[in-house]
């Protein structure tokens, strides 16, 4: 235990949350807080040539400004570079000489991490020689190594060994490990790599604890930890928690009053904001090998409901999703990217026909008897989006749906309710499918192709899965008269929800043969609106 090293890395893995913008009074106490604690290395944040958006100082973390902070005496400085930098367009020397102009001993830092993939450790690994003969201690940090051969992962061993690095680290970057995966890992790099190991967790499975002190019990002698374990997504293990484990296996006391002040004065508010922490999504995305920043995306846009989350965990799993890239995420999200396919033309039941679109707000609810007097004296065709039951089911026509996980969840319910199911059937993944064999569907196919409706016999186009979207499309294809909406109330105050549901509706209002749009309770969208009980 003499030789344990715990390095905390909250400035640096924190900051991808408030853009490495830490205030002064914060890093001044968690300077002294880990110091008390017994953190023997504070990673204060990145050392990049990068500068595209405003970041703060612990996104460059230079030495003018690290020499501004009170280093309490006995806690080594690190920051950390990423391997991309050092294996880009810019030649290598260049970029060391930009970030590290002078060597260690007129340096406030101590030790360089470089974060590497397993397709940039060779070429970066020639790094580490000009950094020790700078001085500086040099840590290698693995990503992704999770799901790598054990051939692969020997290999990497065999690299390192040619190197004179100060710590290898191994970073389970999808936080799908278990203990036994670990120390499996371990044993791998151990038979060519006899120096210093250490290990970087993430909480999806809310095992980073157990992995590290299942690392540490295997010989790792490096272990990382966040305050809170803020980092992106599910985050790391928590040094409040290392600190107390680390603290008895060294058999010294330690002194957490500072730390849980800052946790309480700053760290709780920050979590509450940001929203770090594993969850079931982080969960699943361990499990399944996928990067967490998708779901840390999807989560911090109001647009993606419980479905999309679960829908696009479901895609990317099968799809793969250990690299986040935004483009995969939207596409993720749109899941009829396919050759449309259907059976069923609307035009057999809607045209000439006005047709009440039943939507799930609360406006048909609220207006349930006014609604039930104009279908009864009207005689419109009836539409209820997805399992809508606020108004009697026997003045439902039929009811639509496409959302996969959607349809997954309501399926027992759609079993039950007698109407006609509109639904892209064929195009459903088999297990929804094999749910409805039994149900009465009209097979109506979608396409999404951003910004852009299309009305064919038996299929559309649509610029969004939404029900709402395609509802839409199938009704007008079927050359309905007129369409009226009920429950389209739209959400409170902000929600961007809004602004894409209004864009839909615009988008469906300047495209040609689209249908005269008549809100006829509550609605925030941009359609003609006028009251039900002016109508009945």
């Amino acid at each position: 235990m003499s030789k344990l090293t715990v390095l905390d890395c909250t400035l640096r893995d924190g900051g991808y949350y408030n853009s490495w913008d830490f205030s002064r009074e914060v890093i001044n106490e968690y300077l002294e807080a880990m110091s008390a604690a017994g953190v023997d290395i504070v990673e204060l944040g990145l050392r990049s040539l990068k500068n595209s958006g405003f970041k703060g100082a612990s996104a460059y973390t230079t030495d003018d400004f690290i020499n501004s902070l009170p280093i309490p005496d006995g806690l080594t400085v690190g920051v950390m570079i990423n391997a991309s930098e050092l294996v880009g367009d810019t030649p290598q020397l260049e970029v060391l000489e930009a970030l590290f102009p002078v060597s260690a001993d007129e340096s406030p830092v101590d030790l360089v991490r470089i974060a590497s993939h397993v397709y940039e450790f060779e070429g970066a690994l020639q790094a580490v020689s000009w950094l020790t003969d700078k001085g500086y201690r040099v840590g290698f940090n693995l990503m992704q190594i999770a799901d790598r051969t054990e051939e692969e992962v020997i290999k990497l061993a065999q690299l390192a060994k040619e190197y004179p690095l100060d710590a290898l680290y191994f970073a389970d970057s999808m936080g799908s490990m278990m203990p036994d995966d670990v120390s499996k890992i371990i044993g791998w790099l151990r038979t060519h790599w006899d120096g210093d190991l250490g290990i970087h967790t993430h909480d999806n499975l809310n095992l980073a604890l157990s992995n590290t002190l299942r690392a540490i019990s295997e010989g790792v002698t490096w272990v990382d930890a966040t305050v809170t374990g803020m980092g992106r997504g599910p985050g790391n293990a928590r040094t409040e928690e290392l600190a107390i484990e680390v603290a008895e296996l060294r058999g010294k006391p330690t002194n957490l009053v500072p730390l849980m002040t800052i946790i309480r004065k700053y760290f709780k508010p920050m979590q509450t904001q940001y929203g770090w922490g594993s969850n079931p999504y982080y969960f699943l995305a361990g499990k399944y090998g996928i990067h967490p920043s998708y779901i840390q995306s999807m989560m911090a846009d109001a647009r993606y409901d419980e479905e999309d989350l679960l829908a696009v965990i479901e895609y990317l799993r099968n799809e793969g999703g250990k690299k986040f890239n935004t483009a995969t995420l939207n596409n993720a999200r749109e899941f009829y990217s396919t050759e449309p396919k259907g059976s069923w033309s609307p035009s057999d039941v809607f045209s000439g026909r006005d047709v009440l679109l039943l939507g799930t707000g609360p406006g048909v609810k609220h207006h349930q008897e006014a609604l039930e007097s104009y279908i009864k004296s009207h005689n419109p065709v009836v539409i209820a989006m997805n399992t809508q039951t606020h108004i009697d089911a026997e003045l439902i026509n039929y009811r639509i749906a496409c959302h996969p996980v959607r349809l997954l969840a309501d399926v027992e319910e759609h079993v039950t309710l007698s109407q006609p199911l509109i639904t892209p059937y064929s195009m459903l993944p088999e297990s929804v499918r094999e749910h409805l064999a039994d149900k009465e569907v009209k097979d109506y196919g979608i396409t999404v192709e951003s910004d852009t409706f299309a009305f064919g016999d038996s299929y559309c186009t649509s610029p969004s899965s939404l029900v709402m979207a395609y509802a839409f499309a199938a009704i007008t294809s079927g050359k309905a008269n007129k369409l009226l909406l009920a429950g389209f109330d739209g959400y409170e105050g902000k929600d961007p929800r809004n602004e894409e549901m209004n864009s839909v509706v615009l988008n469906y209002r300047n495209t040609e043969g689209s249908l005269p749009l008549l809100a006829i309770t509550p609605s925030r969208y941009d359609v003609e609106k006028v009251s039900v009980y002016g109508i009945v």
